[in-house]
């Protein structure tokens, strides 16, 4: 497997794990393509070569189903070890911030410390918004 450890938007978690974070308004980047990619967006998104899971996520705003939401990172945490793993929203910032700093929780890092672990690691401005932050914080 082609790792993805020296290309921009890909958080390191403490574990050595890697997954890439993007918009989806732009267009793929280049380099290997993911084996399974998270999206985060209020509507379905297209069909993809990869497996994908989607959550209806609406922008700035909280996934609609939490359960749903901690399962689907506890997939995307589980399967970074051995694969290319992608989230994306449509702009790459806060649902996709958010969600990595709930699987940076489940990692290891501590909840109160998950966002500004994401914002040094992978954007300064991810998550966007108090309740995205309040969401990370209650995350386990």
């Amino acid at each position: 497997m082609t790792t993805w450890q020296h290309t921009p938007g890909v958080l390191r978690l403490p574990s050595g794990r890697l997954i890439r974070g993007r918009g989806l308004r732009r267009p793929l980047p280049g380099g290997p393509a993911p084996a399974f990619a998270l999206y985060l967006l209020g509507h379905r998104p297209p069909a993809t070569e990869w497996d994908q899971v989607w959550l209806r996520w609406p922008d700035f705003r909280l996934p609609s189903d939490g359960a749903a939401a901690a399962a689907a990172f506890r997939e995307a945490w589980r399967r970074a070890e051995q694969e290319r793993v992608e989230i994306a929203c449509a702009g790459g910032k806060g649902r996709t911030g958010t969600a990595m700093a709930c699987i940076a929780v489940l990692d290891g890092v501590p909840a109160a410390e998950a966002v500004a672990y994401v914002r040094e690691h992978y954007h300064p401005h991810a998550v966007e918004t108090p309740w995205q932050r309040r969401f990370v914080r209650k995350f386990s």
